[in-house]
């Protein structure tokens, strides 16, 4: 339960400021009454911070850098530079949190712009470009804490982007740009509630919000928003597809984010996933086998995660055309890949577990089923659909 608190906190902190507050700051001069005072009012660098982040949400980290290294060079004391740095390590984060392979950079980064800011506001006590870094700089923080289950080091965080978020209000109801946090925060202060009941008592000391309000003004942030336009659609397709079934909707939006960035993984990966919900065989197969072709390829961020779910679409296409052969040697793979990803309780892998124990059974090889079947129950909880096919199929035929 403990957990489960600080892990609101930062989520409030840092979907609600955190994940919008670089594109908040660039380029809105009604949000403050004295544009000349902030960095990131300036026109010509609104552009070319727009140009280097759509850079680098596809992907292309040393492009990115070299602009950020440029901007660094002629502010080396503003946060901007090491914050954007920071931003491209946490996507390189993002596409398989398990792993901790960038969190020292990520950190480092975060901690040279949250150092910088501070200079600016122990300069300015009014500065709210200061502000919004500080905010921006704990609420991630936070959120990689939890990731890390560091719990004191996520709650030191999240109270700290809290204080700041306060000092960085603005004239946030005027502009699209500025809705996300709020968008955000309306949804899930009562979707927490519905799906944790216990949970009730906490969520009464933060502000009443209205889920149907959120995804209005989410909606709203993705359709007409500049800066905040790509974080709300993230957003967005993961509403549409998990809590608001509208799987056609989340496909709309990850085919419009895979083309825009094709060599995003994680939005490839999106799209083949929705293709797949909805039914469009031929499409998911094409987009899983160049996911797997990618990854053959090294290509940058596409790895073990996003290969055990390109594998197992594969899999079920074969496993629907009656080609069992074919859907072994996938199902394997997405064993193999889930492995290599530490993911043995995701469901792709405990359903390929299922499905190579029956493709066995099929083979005559009761042996090789009854492991797969034992494998299920070890990784699966209980009431999990997949430990209870294994079950009844062990108690079927006697295993």
């Amino acid at each position: 339960m403990r957990s489960i608190v600080i892990i609101i906190i930062i989520v409030f902190t840092q979907i609600g400021i955190a994940r919008n507050c670089l594109a908040q700051n660039a380029g809105q001069d009604s949000v403050f009454n004295s544009p000349s005072k902030y960095l990131l009012l300036d026109k010509a660098l609104q552009y070319r911070i727009t140009k280097s982040i759509n850079t680098m949400y596809d992907f292309n980290f040393p492009a990115a850098e070299r602009d950020f290294a440029v901007i660094a060079y002629q502010y080396p004391e503003h946060p901007l530079p090491y914050f954007l740095v920071a931003l491209g390590y946490w996507w390189r984060i993002e596409i398989d949190v398990t792993k901790e392979t960038y969190d020292q950079p990520f950190l480092k980064y975060l901690d040279m712009a949250i150092e910088k800011a501070e200079v600016m506001l122990d300069a300015d006590k009014t500065n709210k470009e200061a502000a919004f870094f500080l905010a921006a700089g704990y609420g991630f923080q936070g959120r990689l804490y939890s990731e890390r289950k560091s719990w004191t080091k996520a709650a030191w965080a999240g109270r700290n982007a809290l204080k700041y978020m306060e000092l960085s209000r603005g004239e946030e109801e005027f502009n699209p740009e500025l809705l996300l946090g709020d968008a955000l925060f309306n949804y899930f202060s009562v979707w927490i509630p519905e799906n944790y009941p216990l949970l009730k008592p906490v969520m009464a000391l933060f502000p009443k919000g209205n889920k149907e309000l959120g995804l209005r003004q989410l909606e709203e942030v993705a359709t007409n928003a500049f800066y905040t336009r790509i974080e709300a659609q993230y957003f967005l397709f993961r509403l549409y597809a998990s809590e608001e079934k509208k799987p056609y909707e989340a496909l709309q939006i990850s085919e419009y984010l895979h083309l825009k960035f094709p060599n995003n993984p994680y939005f490839h990966r999106s799209y083949a996933r929705h293709l797949y919900t909805v039914g469009r065989w031929n499409e998911a197969m094409k987009q899983s086998y160049e996911i797997l072709d990618r990854i053959d390829a090294k290509q940058s961020g596409y790895e073990s995660n996003s290969g055990r779910y390109a594998a197992f679409f594969v899999a079920q296409y074969y496993d629907r055309t009656k080609e069992s052969k074919e859907a072994k040697k996938y199902y394997l793979k997405t064993i193999s890949y889930g492995e290599e990803s530490e993911s043995q309780e995701s469901g792709y892998y405990l359903h390929s577990l299922v499905q190579l124990g029956i493709i066995s059974m099929e083979e005559g090889n009761k042996a090789q089923a009854k492991k797969y079947f034992k494998e299920v129950k070890k990784y699966a909880k209980r009431k999990h659909p997949s430990h209870v096919a294994a079950r009844e199929y062990l108690k079927k035929n006697k295993l």
